[in-house]
């Protein structure tokens, strides 16, 4: 099956993969049109048997999505929510240029797994089958989307996590099968078994719709830990904590609360980060 030689990757080095295959290639591919370059990219991931891609009918409200590795269920979506969340697993403040319909047009997606495909995936651990599923959420994109895009480092504004004063606050994880688990969502976070990294990239999620900066790890603190957080959802008030409490709001910010509950700070610098940069995309082929 094609795509499958890329499984024992890690996550970072698949992405690259990925990010370079949907590159223009400097032979053949350098005179071809977007659309033959994405078609060239899809042939070398994974693919769904079939798709359905419609205009979402919602009246604004929420958006949905699951992969349970047989069917990919999507309602209501914009595609760059599903590059973010589904395909590349990469902040929204991490994914530059495209059309403005990328974040504003919202599709109802429906796309079916092949059996033989189902089969090899059942072979494969929890994060080779989630490797593989957002190669095939790529493909998705390549293929119905003509997406063609490419990795590239940026020095951006960013928020380093490091370790307060008082020193952390952190209870290390007795779960030895070394699961993770995460979530969040209304000012609460509770987590198991995360490392500095996996918190990192959750703290990114919850920051970037409002403050659009990605966190990175500065503790040096290694392990797994359980953990919960609790604050004010209102970010945009709480980016007054730093230097200044004017107009904090009621309840503590996630800054202030990451320092009380967990004994870590979030700085503000700018630091080198990966982007995925948006080279060519179209709205989606009829089904």
């Amino acid at each position: 099956m094609k795509g499958c030689a890329a499984i024992g990757l890690s996550l970072s080095s698949l992405l690259l993969a990925a990010g370079s295959a949907m590159t223009v290639a400097p032979n053949a591919l350098a005179q071809a049109s977007p659309a033959a370059q994405a078609k060239d990219a899809s042939a070398q991931l994974p693919a769904f048997e079939v798709a359905s891609i419609k205009p979402s009918k919602a009246d604004g409200g929420g958006s949905h999505s699951d992969f349970n590795g047989i069917r990919l269920t999507a309602t209501n979506i914009s595609v760059k929510s599903l590059i973010e969340y589904d395909a590349y697993a990469i902040p929204g403040p991490q994914i530059l240029g495209g059309p403005t319909w990328l974040a504003s047009d919202r599709f109802d997606i429906e796309a079916k797994v092949d059996d033989a495909v189902v089969a090899e995936m059942a072979k494969l651990d929890r994060e080779q089958r989630n490797l593989m599923e957002r190669q095939m959420v790529q493909q998705l994109l390549a293929g119905r989307f003509k997406l063609a895009a490419h990795f590239e480092t940026k020095q951006l504004p960013a928020y380093a996590l490091v370790v307060a004063k008082s020193g952390p606050k952190l209870t290390e994880s007795k779960d030895a099968t070394g699961g993770t688990s995460i979530s969040s969502g209304n000012g609460r976070m509770t987590a198991k078994g995360v490392t500095m990294t996996k918190l990192t990239q959750s703290l990114t999620q919850i920051l970037s719709g409002e403050l659009g900066r990605v966190v990175i790890d500065k503790t040096g603190i290694e392990g797994r830990y359980d953990l919960a957080l609790t604050w004010s959802p209102d970010e945009r008030s709480a980016a007054t904590v730093i230097g200044s409490n004017e107009g904090s709001p009621p309840g503590p910010s996630i800054f202030t609360a990451l320092q009380e509950q967990l004994g870590l700070k979030l700085e503000s610098t700018k630091a080198p980060v990966e982007t995925l940069v948006i080279d060519h995309i179209e709205q989606p082929s009829e089904n």
